[in-house]
C-alpha cells in the first residue's frame, strides 16, 4: 500500500472521527443556549419577587406597612 493510499484512508477515517465532534460541539452548545434560557427566567422571576416583596418598589429601601405603597400597589 502506498504512502497517499494510507493517507487517503486515514482522511476518510479522520473526516468521520471530526464529523462526531462537530456533532457534539452543536450538542454543546444546544445545551448552553438551554441553560442560559432558564438562568434568565429565573432572574427574571426572582426580580418579581423582590418588587412583589417590596411594593413600594425601593429594593433596599422599603418600609414595613407603607400604607402609601399598599394602596397603589392594590393590596388595600
Amino acid at each position: 500500500m502506498s504512502f497517499g493510499r494510507l493517507m487517503e484512508v486515514y482522511q476518510f477515517f479522520w473526516m468521520f472521527e471530526s464529523h462526531a465532534q462537530q456533532r457534539l460541539a452543536w450538542q454543546d452548545a444546544e445545551e448552553m443556549r438551554m441553560a442560559r434560557m432558564r438562568a434568565e427566567e429565573q432572574a427574571a422571576q426572582q426580580a418579581r419577587a423582590m418588587l412583589d416583596a417590596n411594593p413600594s418598589g425601593s429594593l433596599g429601601h422599603a418600609h414595613l406597612n407603607d400604607e402609601d405603597a399598599l394602596i397603589r400597589s392594590g393590596l388595600i
